[in-house]
């Protein structure tokens, strides 16, 4: 067995810190559709605006670490969590649910956003295809929309009958009490932005090649339809509004501080604790005479272009 070099741990401890920080830069590239083209190119911005990103990104990786506590408790206790994140385009519900999930095992916590329903879907129990991705045990599911499709854009755009939408308002109550009585945790967060931001946010979607994909025909025509999105709203959440299953309003024109708050929220939700776990130790790498590592042919390797 070859002896290793001296400076072995120091260039383990470097890889390590490494490691660590690019985990970390992951949250920046997140954070680049908040900041602006100078502040990518490496133009500095005043003190007070360096305070409070620094302040932002404190924050936010304490909350992640209090998500990952609670990912923990809920797969120790078979736990089961829906949550649903509605509100309108360009409201900031991908980002939030971006941020909840970022450190979370895919396993426990999932995202459904499910697309258009097919034509056989248009003929089943509205609910029916939603019901598929409801949580087992030791679960949390969050719905990037949900089922409250059908009292918003079905209802604005025409793709369901008023009759279609007072079906829904009379079964969706019955709907959600059911599945809290068979143990599952429902949390329902409308993100509320004004009209100004709303065209702000599109407005920066339409100039920015990276954020274009973001923005549909639907997304455009829901601008024009304000006022009519406003009174759907404004019935959904107070014909749907019940006690097992309340609403949640994040005022959400500030995006940084709608996720803050959203996460700090639903984190107070659920009487979490902190699971304890047995010390981990890395077993040492078992080494035979024997051993010899095939060599990868050349072909096979990606090319090191940067």
């Amino acid at each position: 067995m070859s002896k290793r070099p001296d400076n072995f741990h120091e260039d383990l401890l470097r890889r390590i810190e490494r490691e660590l920080l690019d985990s970390y830069d992951e949250e920046f590239e997140l954070d680049v559709e908040d900041r602006h083209v100078d502040e990518l190119a490496g133009v500095a911005r005043d003190a007070d605006y360096r305070s409070e990103r620094q302040r932002y990104f404190t924050e936010l990786f304490r909350l992640q670490g209090e998500l990952v506590k609670l990912q923990d408790w809920v797969a120790t206790t078979k736990h089961k969590v829906v949550v649903l994140f509605e509100g309108r385009d360009a409201a900031g519900k991908g980002g939030v649910i971006k941020r909840i999930t970022q450190r979370l095992n895919p396993r426990v916590a999932r995202v459904v956003a499910l697309p258009a329903p097919s034509d056989r879907e248009r003929t089943q129990w509205y609910f029916q295809r939603y019901v598929p991705h409801l949580p087992a045990g030791g679960e949390i599911v969050l719905f990037d929309r949900s089922w409250y499709n059908r009292a918003g854009v079905e209802r604005v755009m025409g793709f369901c009958s008023e009759d279609d939408v007072e079906e829904f308002f009379r079964s969706v109550p019955e709907f959600e009490r059911m599945l809290v009585r068979s143990g599952i945790q429902l949390i329902k967060y409308w993100f509320s932005i004004g009209d100004d931001e709303q065209n702000l946010r599109f407005l920066s979607r339409i100039h920015d090649p990276l954020k274009q994909w973001k923005l549909s025909p639907m997304d455009l025509e829901s601008r024009r339809r304000w006022e009519e999105y406003t009174k759907a709203k404004e019935a959904m959440l107070e014909r749907t509004h019940i006690d097992e299953a309340p609403w949640w309003v994040v005022p959400a024109d500030d995006k940084k501080r709608a996720r803050l708050n959203c996460i700090h929220h639903l984190l107070a939700q659920m009487p979490y604790a902190e699971v304890e776990r047995e010390p981990v130790q890395l077993p040492p790498r078992e080494r035979h005479e024997d051993y010899v590592r095939n060599p990868v042919p050349a072909e096979r390797i990606v090319p090191a272009v940067y």
